[in-house]
């Protein structure tokens, strides 16, 4: 069997943790040795193997019900205040008809009103106005001094709106929300491009999206949800995972953009045994399911790969949600952004590799940011916030002992296996069989069933 280079997996720009299964005896004691510029410490761990295995749990694994989130011991939202948007009955009625434009949305200021409007944009109660704009731009933080990460702004190219119109919001044939317009300007792009996203270059997505796609005038103001847009996939607001938390228990945010293979999974399960996690903590799983690069996997198959992981894991110690959010690929003010939904969902924790939400230059295929760029951002400012962070390291899978830590693999000189993802996808496509370590079959099934063949 000859040796390879370590496993490289990717999600959403994440480095995996490791794991060693030593499979002598059912009872096994683990020690992870985990360096970055970040942290250096010890996990240890002892379980049955009996009673657990790496990728089958016994237990159903909870889902996000539609219960509404009563006053528990959970974290505090940003802000100090859960925000809710949305109108009741005859408010719904009164506020449309005072509406004397429209406005049709794209998907991604669709993707932003339903957040705005659930709260997972607390402590914001509207699109940014241009004094909270330029100061998030400028200072990453709201006029008040709350942290902020990316500005959130509706866009527009028409003169037709003006301070104090009422402009019905509208996205695929549904009523969304009601805007009121309470500013209106020509946004310096090249400067929000530069602070926000750390580049003037159109090969950022972000940058080519806010010069691009976004209209030439922002607005900000006052939102009144009406309803939250229909979608193939339910998207729990963040009052609505709240109800399924453990009352007074660390929980743990993993975002990802991309389907999860077991080198993922393994990550998420080994960080509910970080030194600086509690006991009985669940993590919550979370998904963004909003536009994203033109070639990443589209949200309804990544949806539907994420059910029947649910499924096959059945574990226990994982909630599932899923978020409306559109990504900006903006490195380490995307990571605040992140952190900062995340709480607002009820997460104390955030779970955070090498090169999050990092993209690169279509040209040169460098690097916008660096590798620990955007932990170090959050590590920065995670205090300030009340989150923890979990930073986690590159993993590989071996022949010996499965997935360890690249560190451990080239200390006992273990016998590494490689696949990347863009083999991967070429290998999906011709219909290859795809290696049981590498992925779940029943992702692989999804993926297969929805992806064409060559």
């Amino acid at each position: 069997m000859a040796a390879a280079a370590a496993l490289s997996l990717s999600c959403s720009g994440l480095a995996l943790l490791g794991r060693q299964a030593l499979r002598q005896s059912p009872q096994y004691a683990l020690r992870l040795r985990l360096h970055s510029p970040l942290h250096t410490y010890v996990v240890k761990e002892e379980r049955s193997l009996q009673g657990r295995s790496s990728l089958r749990m016994g237990s159903r694994m909870q889902t996000v019900s539609a219960a509404t989130a009563t006053e528990r011991k959970l974290q505090a939202p940003h802000g100090g205040k859960l925000v809710d948007l949305m109108a009741e009955g005859s408010e719904k009625e009164q506020a449309v008809a005072a509406c004397t434009k429209q406005l049709e949305l794209s998907d991604r200021n669709a993707c932003d009103v339903e957040l705005l409007c659930v709260g997972a944009f607390s402590p914001l109660e509207g699109f940014m106005s241009e004094q909270q704009y330029l100061s998030v731009v400028q200072n990453m933080r709201l006029p008040n001094d709350i942290l902020f990460g990316l500005p959130v702004v509706l866009d527009t190219d028409s003169e037709d709106y003006s301070v104090g119109d009422k402009v019905l919001l509208q996205y695929q044939g549904q009523d969304l929300a009601v805007f009121t317009v309470e500013s209106k300007w020509a946004p310096n792009k090249p400067l929000e491009a530069k602070n926000c996203y750390g580049t003037s270059s159109i090969e950022h997505p972000a940058v080519q999206m806010i010069t691009m796609e976004r209209g030439k005038y922002y607005m900000g103001g006052k939102v009144q949800g009406l309803a939250l847009p229909k979608r193939v996939f339910p998207c729990a607001a963040p009052a609505e995972v709240r109800a399924t938390l453990p009352e007074g228990k660390d929980v743990l945010a993993f975002q990802c953009r991309n389907p999860i293979h077991k080198a993922h999974y393994e990550l998420f399960i080994r960080a509910l045994e970080a030194p600086n996690v509690g006991e009985g903590a669940v993590c919550l799983v979370h998904p963004t399911c909003g536009p994203t690069q033109d070639d990443d996997i589209p949200g309804i198959v990544r949806y539907h790969t994420y059910e029947v992981l649910k499924q096959e894991v059945n574990n226990p110690r994982l909630r599932w949600a899923y978020l409306p959010y559109s990504m900006h690929m903006a490195g380490p003010r995307e990571a605040i952004q992140h952190m900062i939904i995340r709480k607002n969902y009820g997460c104390t924790h955030f779970i955070i590799g090498r090169d999050m939400a990092g993209c690169k230059s279509t040209l040169t295929g460098e690097d916008f940011y660096g590798p620990y760029d955007a932990q170090d951002n959050a590590k920065a400012h995670a205090a300030e916030l009340g989150m923890d962070t979990v930073p986690s390291l590159n993993i590989t899978y071996t022949e010996e002992k499965g997935y360890v830590t690249a560190d451990i693999a080239e200390e006992q000189g273990l016998h590494q296996l490689k696949l990347s993802g863009t083999k991967f996808r070429k290998m999906l496509r011709a219909g290859d069989d795809i290696p049981e370590w590498f992925a779940f079959k029943s992702v692989v099934d999804v993926l297969r069933s929805e992806t064409p063949q060559s």
